[in-house]
């Protein structure tokens, strides 16, 4: 996305601030469930007034959300009250993040992060060692948060597992899977992924 198209979209954003915040406002006066129910039923909402009731919508069920949060189509956003998320964010259509139930398990997006479609960010996972007998499913789910910091590009289809951090200035390359910790200005592929390089060498 060129700088002139990042500069129209906080314009149109900042355009119909006021308006969202009172949207906002709104939503937040029902029960969280209702709130959630509404941003479920608006996952398929075309055009600009699609992006603009779920960006009102997760602002007011996120545990914290900055401004221009763009939310594509077919975003999947699972317990979406353990979202803690930065301004300047896009999450481009058929993702997924799964913060897990666990009110403490949290997913953190710094500012300024891209998310391309397709993306998997999960904090949660089964536990599958114990008796032989046991069925995988029916065993204990495992939380640990997923911090991604500041100026993050995460390429199409790439999947972030529980707890990872992305360090700013980092690029995951497209269908790359993260089992571990990214550095600061890494540009990191593969599955799993491996920093290919720095972005500055």
């Amino acid at each position: 996305m060129t700088e002139t198209n990042r500069k129209r979209g906080r314009d149109l954003f900042n355009k119909y601030k006021s308006i969202l915040h009172a949207l906002c406002w709104v939503y937040k006066r029902f029960p969280l469930k209702i709130r959630i129910k509404l941003l479920v039923f608006h996952r398929y909402t075309g055009g600009k007034k699609g992006y603009g009731i779920r960006y009102a919508l997760i602002k007011a069920i996120a545990k914290e959300c900055g401004d221009n949060v763009f939310i594509g189509e077919g975003v999947f956003l699972m317990n979406p009250q353990n979202l803690k998320l930065g301004s300047n964010i896009s999450i481009h259509p058929m993702s997924y993040l799964e913060c897990g139930n666990n009110k403490d398990n949290y997913i953190i997006i710094g500012n300024n992060v891209s998310i391309a479609h397709g993306v998997t960010i999960i904090a949660t996972s089964h536990t599958y060692i114990s008796e032989k007998t046991d069925i995988i499913r029916d065993m204990k789910l495992k939380y640990a948060p997923i911090h991604i910091c500041d100026n993050v590009w995460i390429g199409a289809k790439a999947t972030v597992l529980l707890g990872v951090t992305i360090e700013s200035g980092c690029v995951i390359g497209a269908n790359s899977l993260i089992n571990r910790d990214c550095k600061q200005d890494g540009i990191y592929a593969g599955c799993p992924a491996s920093m290919v390089k720095s972005r500055f060498s």
